[in-house]
């Protein structure tokens, strides 16, 4: 048992050193020089056995270590699937997305069924002025009248007596192409004076 597997380690060394030189370029039949390979603790060309003693793979080994390697190879499949993705769970590679749209109003790109961010951001800078000057000019006083927020030369638009009764911001600046004056217009009702219902000629005819 012990001669045997020492002949095949034996076997595999020399089999070794003679495909050494076909891989690295090396001329020769021969590459490293005969004995450059060869076991550690051996002494020619022997293994320090004890005779009467049961050879073991760890007396060859000593204090090495036996590294884990995989058993089986990846299949294709998985090596795709590891490098591009998958399409039911994480698709690695970039693919053109369908669902862009181009704001009619500004000319950016944005996803269907989400709102401009160039648009939004800009209604969100305006808001956020708007609410600067009416803190600024109300302060902390009870709001009992209704707020306009006016800009440059709108309160010339009407009469003074339009404007009574409420209480005035004016921002320094014209008035946005895209802000119209609708968005500040008050959305409630004044209670009818009189239960009948009649539409208007006007708007009839």
């Amino acid at each position: 048992m012990n001669s045997s597997l020492w002949v095949r380690l034996r076997f595999a060394l020399e089999r070794f050193e003679q495909i050494l030189p076909s891989l690295f370029g090396f001329p020769g039949s021969r590459f490293p020089p005969t004995g450059a390979l060869a076991l550690v603790g051996t002494e020619a060309g022997r293994l320090p056995v004890e005779s009467g003693k049961s050879f073991s793979l760890k007396d060859l080994i000593g204090d090495g270590i036996l590294w884990a390697v995989p058993k089986h190879r990846r299949t294709v499949e998985k090596r795709l699937k590891r490098k591009y993705g998958s399409p039911q769970y994480k698709l690695k590679i970039f693919t053109p997305k369908t669902h862009l749209r181009i704001c009619t109003s500004c000319g950016s790109d944005h996803e269907v069924g989400v709102l401009c961010p160039t648009c939004y951001k800009k209604v969100r800078e305006e808001t956020e002025h708007i609410q600067t000057k009416i803190q600024a000019k109300l302060g902390l006083e009870p709001v009992d009248k209704e707020v306009v927020v006016l800009y440059d030369r709108e309160r010339d638009e009407q009469p003074e007596e339009f404007w009574q009764g409420k209480r005035i911001v004016e921002m320094e600046k014209t008035r946005p192409v895209w802000f119209s004056k609708n968005l500040l217009q008050r959305t409630t009702q004044q209670p009818a004076d009189t239960a009948e219902v009649k539409p208007e000629t006007e708007k009839l005819g």
